[in-house]
């Protein structure tokens, strides 16, 4: 068994900033196996879209207004559920 590591840099959430690995145990040599155990937590700390999105500059005004954006879709799916949640 060994293990399977990756350092993120600039990661999103409380901790932005610090070198924090991530690391996924490769047990009876199934790399196939970590590899999609890695992939998932990638996936699942926003590395993949930060990626994406740091491709390109990306202007201060454009990215208030694609923040903006997300907040209204993050209420209005928040307000749906909520909506299904209760009933109406």
């Amino acid at each position: 068994m060994f293990l399977f590591g990756f350092i993120l840099a600039n990661r999103i959430g409380p901790f932005s900033g610090v070198d924090a690995p991530v690391q996924v145990l490769v047990r009876d040599n199934n790399v196939d196996q970590a590899l999609k155990a890695l992939k998932k937590k990638l996936q699942r700390e926003g590395v993949f879209r930060e990626m994406k999105l740091r491709r390109h500059y990306e202007k201060p005004s454009e990215r208030r207004a694609r923040e903006a954006a997300e907040a209204v879709r993050r209420a209005r799916k928040m307000e749906r559920k909520r909506i299904e949640r209760e009933g109406f």
